[in-house]
């Protein structure tokens, strides 16, 4: 049998874990620095949010975080890149660098367009970009026999050179015109408290939709101890990965609804040889998922009211999950989990996909 080199657009995403302890959250000063806060600000378009907590404190997350009027929003439209670029909507949406937009097509085959935090990003294929006329660099896997070549390019629409008139933003007016000048399908959610009247966006067919918030109770699940293993031996390593392994893997169960994890599930072992890690004890579970169009400044929120809301040394686990990106369809997570019963200790896993 012969043996051929796996491309390396199907390389496995890498995990990263941290542990560290939460500063104190100051609800009028958001934190943005240190490795757990910029971890979720620095994802991009969110498709998925789970949030595992003990089936005693369900009351608390639901008075603040699914009321009707706490459930985020997002709105589809239909837009070309040129309505995008309109003196109206690049004033009132984009300068302001509180919208995030993601259009259709799927990255790595069609052309597709992002816009956030005033920043538009353009995934072309060779014939689309050399049309356009534009600055950019390649993107993607090079070198493989039958993948075609594709090309980013990145635009900054709040610098203050980007008005008319100027050189640079007239370029992408004529690229938009002649060579990007589709109607596109765009998800769109404004993170922003002033929200600007929507008359602008009347004329582009715009749905207003209402994430889907799915709750599963009183899950009868085993659960591990959540406590890592804390030694100052260096050749303890190892079990410290191997902790960190197992929880994520149990986490990720929870989150998939597995039967596996239940307190009364009697799988056969030739079916399954997944067991919950050694030490567990029977407890209620409460999981609670958004499913929709987020941008991370919500996610980030949304993690700080977890922990003002929740009582200091009750456990909870935060899962975010961008949309699918390249032929393969990964996407990227971070899962924080607070331990149990510390002054403010987690552990934050993060798996980053290849574009």
């Amino acid at each position: 049998m012969l043996s051929f080199q796996a491309p390396a657009l199907y390389q496995t995403p890498k995990c990263f874990v941290a542990h560290g302890i939460m500063p104190h959250l100051d609800p009028n000063q958001p934190p943005s620095k240190g490795k757990l806060w910029a971890t979720f600000l620095g994802q991009d378009f969110i498709s998925r949010v789970d949030l595992i907590i003990p089936q005693d404190v369900f009351e608390l997350v639901q008075a603040k975080l699914l009321q009707d009027e706490a459930i985020p929003k997002f709105t589809r439209i239909v837009m070309s890149l040129q309505d995008v670029l309109s003196a109206d909507f690049l004033t009132k949406y984009v300068k302001e660098g509180n919208v995030s937009m993601l259009s259709e097509g799927r990255l790595g085959i069609d052309n597709v367009f992002t816009l956030r935090k005033g920043v538009l990003t353009m995934y072309l294929d060779r014939e689309t970009y050399e049309r356009a006329g534009l600055v950019g660099k390649p993107h993607g896997v090079k070198g493989k026999r039958g993948l075609k070549p594709r090309w980013i390019v990145e635009i900054d629409l709040t610098a203050s050179s980007m008005v008319p008139g100027k050189k640079g933003f007239d370029r992408i007016i004529y690229a938009s015109k002649n060579a990007l000048n589709q109607q596109l399908t765009w998800l769109m959610c404004n993170s922003s408290s002033t929200v600007p009247v929507d008359d602008l966006l009347q004329k582009h067919s715009p749905t207003n939709i209402k994430a889907n918030v799915r709750i599963n109770q009183d899950i009868n699940a085993k659960v591990p101890g959540l406590a890592p293993p804390i030694t100052t031996d260096p050749s303890a390593k190892d079990d410290f990965e191997y902790f960190t392994t197992d929880l994520y893997e149990w986490l990720s169960l929870v989150r998939m609804q597995s039967p596996r994890i239940l307190a009364n599930d009697q799988i056969d072992p030739y079916l399954s040889r997944y067991q919950v890690p050694e030490g567990s004890q029977n407890a209620k579970l409460c999981k609670v998922s958004w499913q929709g169009f987020f941008s991370s400044s919500w996610s980030h929120k949304t993690l700080m009211d977890m922990i003002t809301v929740l009582p200091p040394k009750t456990w909870f686990s935060f899962s975010t999950s961008t949309f699918p990106k390249g032929l393969a369809g990964d996407n990227s997570e971070c899962t924080v989990l607070r331990i149990p019963n510390t002054r403010g200790e987690f552990l934050l896993w993060e798996v980053k996909s290849h574009e």
